[in-house]
């Protein structure tokens, strides 16, 4: 798919949406992309999929299954699709479980969550993540709507500008089910080899390969 012509202006989009409440984006996503829409999500809570249920319900969710998540992760998986009915769509690695993560972290996202990933996308032309700005300094320009030329997709982050306080707020407000890791200090939840607690003063994703260097797992970098 070739990037975007001035039919579907991106940076509009973006302008427009910044700051707008994330139903907004969501209803705009749904119709302009229609079914080559997609949620990526990690189920590291359910905001995002709760916001797309009551706004746009007909949206698949996608889930990486890494195969190295942690049991809590799996069941809440299955917890949040029942309360929700979701169109909830599996992706699995293309390799059997190995010891990958021990040497090359990146490597293991690339095979276990990057490649997934883009069988999700394939033959779509968008995708949402609930990506957000204030979860580390990598992620704190994210805007809400732009191309993504590694996917050869348009992004939509429709919670990007949302706080933890307004994500905390939001849970409440909404009686949404928690992971059943968040309290015991896990903020950013991926695969249990690479994800600790954090502190208070750490951002959430500190958690992620402490100690490597390694701040994201590819899914949201742009093409090199």
């Amino acid at each position: 798919m070739a990037a975007p012509t001035a039919e579907l202006s991106l940076e509009a989009a973006d302008r427009r949406f910044d700051g707008a409440p994330p139903e907004e984006t969501i209803a705009w996503a749904a119709e302009q992309f229609g079914e080559g829409l997609v949620l990526a999500s990690s189920f590291n809570d359910c905001v995002l999929i709760d916001l797309v249920a009551r706004t746009a319900p007909q949206v698949t969710v996608a889930f990486l299954d890494t195969q190295y998540h942690f049991a809590e992760t799996l069941e809440y998986v299955e917890q949040v699709r029942a309360r929700y009915g979701l169109r909830l769509e599996i992706l699995r690695p293309l390799i059997a479980p190995d010891d990958l993560w021990q040497t090359d972290t990146d490597g293991c996202c690339a095979a276990r969550k990057v490649e997934p990933l883009g069988r999700a996308l394939r033959n779509r032309t968008a995708w949402m993540s609930g990506l957000r700005r204030s979860e580390s300094e990598t992620r704190a320009s994210a805007p809400v709507v732009s191309w993504d030329s590694r996917w050869q997709a348009v992004k939509i982050n429709p919670i990007v500008a949302w706080t933890d306080e307004q994500i905390e707020a939001y849970k409440r407000e909404r009686e949404l089910p928690e992971h059943p890791l968040t309290a015991l200090g896990y903020r950013s939840i991926g695969c249990w080899p690479c994800t600790r607690p954090t502190s208070d003063d750490e951002d959430a994703r500190a958690g992620r390969w402490s100690g490597s260097g390694k701040l994201e797992c590819g899914l949201h970098l742009a093409a090199s």
